[in-house]
């Protein structure tokens, strides 16, 4: 992504980047309630007013990181195989991250993902700005959804599916955070993971047939 952006949007990541991850820092050592805007600042050498810039909300520099993944649902939709359903694409893309211990399934152990998870885990205005986030992430769906099955943008079939979705997908990677939090290794869990994404996609498409 980076490569296609201009010179300024490249400089303007690096700094989002570099205050973002100044932050991240200071949150892991000290606790996110115990850190102040100021303090990131200081830490970052930029000015307050320059962080407000790039993070409206103490919030936003934590999810920062996981940005992206608001469009992957929507991503997947459009770039399926042909013949594929939505449902079925993203089940398969579900399970391959399980596969390959991709962090944004929640089935990861290494420390950065566990320190990360449980700030946020614990935290409730953190809580709160990432569900914020999965509900941009259900409009951008609703919106890939509606081009793939041919639906008017304002439909009601794919808002509904939509929402579904990913309600079905948090669920699961709450699940597997959970799990990771209180020790289980990755490979031991693996399959009952996998198993439970399977049912639960099946019932998607089971309440689409």
């Amino acid at each position: 992504m980076t490569d296609q952006l201009g010179l300024r949007e490249r400089k303007k990541l690096r700094t989002a980047e570099h205050i973002a991850n100044t932050a991240l820092a200071l949150f892991l050592e000290r606790g996110f309630a115990d850190v102040s805007v100021a303090d990131v600042a200081d830490a970052a050498e930029v000015s307050k007013k320059t962080v407000f810039n790039y993070f409206p909300a103490k919030e936003d520099l934590v999810l920062f990181p996981i940005r992206d993944h608001k469009s992957e649902p929507a991503r997947v939709v459009r770039t399926r195989q042909p013949g594929e359903s939505p449902v079925a694409a993203l089940r398969r893309h579900f399970l391959t991250g399980l596969e390959e211990r991709d962090p944004i399934t929640g089935l990861a152990d290494y420390d950065e993902f566990l320190a990360f998870q449980g700030m946020v885990m614990s935290t409730p205005s953190l809580k709160l700005r990432l569900l914020e986030q999965w509900t941009d992430s259900e409009v951008v769906l609703a919106e890939a959804l509606a081009e793939a099955l041919g639906e008017p943008a304002d439909a009601i079939v794919p808002s509904a599916l939509a929402s579904l979705i990913i309600s079905v997908q948090r669920t699961l990677i709450v699940r597997n955070v959970e799990r990771m939090l209180v020790g289980a290794d990755p490979a031991a869990v693996h399959a009952q993971c996998a198993a439970e994404a399977e049912r639960a996609f099946g019932l998607l498409e089971k309440s689409l047939a």
